[in-house]
């Protein structure tokens, strides 16, 4: 049945009048935003036992303790908040009269577009609540950047998202994409870009928040967004701040040899052009292009491989930019240091095909100066089409005569950059093969992967692996 988009003020109407529900609203750097939501709707006192803003950052302080780093819109500062505030909800209600009451606080740090427009407006919002009177805590924390040029827009925003994850957290908790859906309710992604949310608690036990970052960006709230190495999902600005990030693109699927080697000699290739080698964070990054077959996602095969990368310590990136301009752009955000991006060769045969183009020297010229002007460097993996055969590089790469003297300025000024050091024994393996391989229990895929990965494929039945299956004689 298809979810009925309820308005803003209806919900917290709704809110208000369930007699059960009851908590605090603690916001702070953009007003009383969610909670004037629920005052102006009339039956507030049923549901709020306190709302307040402590925006004076000392008083902040006082309150919730600090961080030492003076980060007030941070994830930190709304952990601090929400347990806070929590805690006092039950040291303070203890009476009788309030035995059946599920307990929530919503708490928020945000800041909107400043009188010089020059800042980057985003905030943070969660809700700690009990799903039953008495019950362990739930929690969801969700990550907001914010749009448009008026500061007032950005407010009602605030408002209208904060009421919306309320809404959900007792309404949808167990209707997964419902809940995720409902979170821009009212609202569009001209207003607002939602790049993380991560659960916990009773209730979503059986929820992995990278499934939930994965429908974030299907559903076009946001252009990206990672998990790490421990399965945990991560704001990308938080992660990728001043980092000099390095992108190996590709469907991994499964992880080969050869994406090993991609990835081994594009980072000592990087490491030439970064003077910090400890700054450096590596991505393996999926586009949903890669992850879709058609229009059909397959939740199973997008965390088979989200395990295997996890499992050799990747840290993953899911995103919506097709283009290597888009993802640069993307990145760019997050004010990096410097980028580079591993490619096959392939993928630069393909830039350089003039059937693609109109004017192919003037829009090249313009797609490699959108990745270019933000320090970026391109590393260029080879490729052999036969055993034993001639290995294109970008030194004898067949680029259309037009296009030339563009092609050599990228060369020349080492923004195309051949890989060195390649593992000529990996350059016969090819993903799908291995896929039908595997599917079909043929042997030999086992030396095409690592180790690692074969072991995960095989215990855990992976891409179709034919697994013998194994009754209990007892």
């Amino acid at each position: 049945m298809e979810r009925e988009i309820i308005s803003i003020k209806r919900k917290a109407l709704r809110i208000n009048l369930d007699e059960n529900i009851y908590g605090t609203f603690a916001e702070i750097g953009a007003g009383q935003e969610v909670v004037r939501n629920f005052f102006q709707v009339g039956g507030a006192s049923g549901t709020i036992a306190k709302a307040m803003s402590a925006y004076d950052m000392t008083f902040s302080d006082a309150i919730y303790g600090s961080d030492g780093a003076g980060r007030y819109v941070s994830e930190q500062r709304l952990h601090k908040m929400l347990d806070h505030e929590y805690n006092l909800l039950h040291e303070r209600l203890t009476d009788e009269k309030y035995a059946r009451k599920k307990f929530f606080v919503f708490s928020n740090t945000c800041t909107t577009l400043n009188f010089y427009k020059n800042n980057d407006p985003h905030g943070w919002m969660g809700v700690k609540f009990q799903s039953e009177p008495g019950g362990e805590p739930n929690e969801v924390v969700i990550h907001v950047r914010l749009k448009g040029t008026d500061s007032l827009y950005q407010q009602r925003t605030i408002g209208g998202i904060g009421t919306n994850l309320l809404f959900a957290c007792y309404w949808y908790y167990d209707q997964m994409d419902d809940f995720i859906d409902s979170l821009l309710d009212n609202l569009d992604t001209d207003q607002a870009e939602i790049d993380m949310i991560r659960v916990k608690g009773p209730v979503f036990q059986q929820v992995d928040n990278r499934l939930l970052a994965l429908k974030l960006v299907r559903r076009g709230f946001t252009d990206g967004t990672i998990f790490g190495p421990d399965k945990e999902v991560y704001q990308p600005k938080d992660m990728l701040y001043k980092k000099d990030i390095l992108c190996l693109r590709g469907r991994f699927r499964p992880v080969t040899l050869v994406n090993e080697d991609m990835m081994k000699c594009g980072l000592e290739s990087f490491k030439k052009h970064v003077q910090n080698h400890d700054n450096i964070i590596v991505l393996s990054e999926i586009t949903l292009n890669n992850l879709a077959d058609g229009d059909d996602f397959d939740n199973k095969d997008f965390l088979d491989r989200a395990d295997i990368l996890c499992s050799l310590g990747h840290t993953v990136m899911i995103s919506n930019c097709h283009k290597h301009d888009v993802l640069i752009n993307y990145l760019d955000r997050c004010k990096p240091k410097s980028i580079g991006i591993i490619l096959g060769i392939l993928n630069i045969v393909e830039l350089f095909n003039e059937k693609y183009y109109k004017n192919a020297a003037g829009e090249l010229l313009h797609y490699f100066g959108e990745i270019f002007m933000r320090n970026t460097h391109m590393y260029v993996y080879p490729y052999q089409p036969e055993p034993n055969g001639k290995m294109i590089t970008t030194d004898n790469l067949d680029v259309p005569e037009s296009l030339q003297l563009l092609f050599q300025h990228l060369k020349v000024n080492s923004f195309l950059t051949d890989v060195q050091g390649v593992d000529k024994s990996v350059m016969q393996i090819f993903s799908p093969r291995v896929i039908q391989m595997i599917k079909s229990g043929e042997p030999g895929w086992e030396q095409m992967v690592p180790e690692t990965v074969a072991d995960i494929v095989k215990d855990n039945c992976l891409f179709d692996y034919p697994c013998e299956v194994q009754f209990d004689k007892a």
